[in-house]
């Protein structure tokens, strides 16, 4: 298994994304059988010198192909350790279909984010994991508008809050102000700077919700664990969440849907951390004041979207519209948002 804690259905995912990783590569990491030192001969073979077991495996787990890769020797000897997620991942960012967003996209978007998200679905179950008790001190990191950040800080001593938009912490400052919160400290600051320059000590709980996508996720992880002293709860997407893949469609665009959760997991598994994974499912149904807002919510996740785009975007959105009233409308999306909640206690 890749990790105890994971569910049945990541594993064999896990497993067979292992497998195809293993044999995709085989031709180059499996020793020829004209070099010494190998046991080539030690099973049965066939023709091209691929064992029983490989040829099985092979079309398990791999899509057809015209024909298998020549010269093959057993796989005899290979283990998960063999594996570099990191290589995998890197990959993965650079097949996605889709662009991460900068500080200054952030800091246009900080406004209509905050409302957005003040009182979703997806606060409350991420709330309910987290052990928290009125003198524990809690760092939010890539913390927004305070979504997380506010509602903690009424059930905590302290909280740290960092983020690389400015905006976005002008924005839960401002909401801090109004609901009477003085034990909220901003740090404007990204994953790659130096928190000790900054001046960001150790806190009981670190927390990074939905902010993982950045490029080096070992140092990322490596850097929440040191700065958690006594839990550590991140978030990542599964799939194509949060985005709506039947929109990238609608409007001629390529998706992929590149790095999620299985990445992370297995990444912290390599670092010696076995962490714990619970899946939050968000509703399927979103119900929107208006169709002008439905395009707004949807719009966010196409890069430089055109107005011909914006048009086939409201088609797509009208044809899942399950519930109207008035300007009300409610869309059902083919699949529910879900993401990983991954978290390990310290010690």
């Amino acid at each position: 298994m890749l990790c105890s804690s994971l569910h049945t259905d990541s594993n064999l995912f896990a497993f067979a994304f292992k497998m195809a990783f293993v044999f995709r590569r085989v031709h180059s990491v499996h020793q020829h059988p004209s070099q010494p030192g190998t046991e080539f001969n030690s099973v049965p073979r066939d023709n091209k010198g691929w064992c029983t077991e490989c040829t099985l495996l092979f079309r398990l787990f791999i899509p057809p192909m015209k024909s298998a890769p020549t010269d093959m020797t057993c796989c005899a000897g290979k283990t998960f350790a063999d594996l570099d997620w990191v290589a995998l991942r890197a990959n993965a960012l650079a097949k996605k279909g889709w662009q991460n967003k900068g500080p200054k996209e952030w800091d246009s978007k900080a406004g209509s984010f905050a409302a957005r998200n003040k009182n979703a679905a997806y606060v409350e179950l991420f709330l309910a994991h987290l052990p928290l008790e009125p003198t524990m001190t809690v760092l939010d990191i890539g913390s927004g508008p305070g979504t997380l950040a506010i509602p903690i800080a009424h059930q905590v001593q302290a909280v740290t809050a960092i983020d690389f938009s400015a905006a976005m912490l002008e924005v839960l400052k401002e909401q801090a102000e109004e609901e009477q919160l003085t034990n909220i400290t901003t740090v404007h600051c990204a994953w790659e700077d130096d928190w000790q320059a900054k001046g960001i000590p150790v806190h009981d709980i670190a927390i990074a919700s939905r902010a993982m996508g950045v490029k080096d996720l070992a140092a990322a992880l490596k850097k929440i664990d040191a700065w958690g002293s006594r839990y550590v709860f991140l978030s990542d997407r599964i799939g194509a969440t949060p985005f709506d893949v039947g929109a990238f469609a609608a409007l001629g665009r390529p998706f992929a849907a590149g790095p999620d959760y299985i990445y992370t997991v297995n990444i912290l598994y390599s670092l010696g951390i076995h962490a714990n994974l619970t899946v939050l499912t968000l509703e399927r149904e979103v119900t929107y004041p208006s169709m002008e807002e439905a395009l707004r919510s949807y719009s966010w996740m196409f890069q430089d979207i055109t107005a011909a785009e914006t048009l086939a975007l409201e088609k797509y959105l009208a044809g899942k519209i399950v519930k109207k009233e008035d300007q009300r409308l409610t869309v059902r999306r083919d699949q529910p948002p879900r993401w990983a909640l991954i978290w390990w206690q310290k010690g």
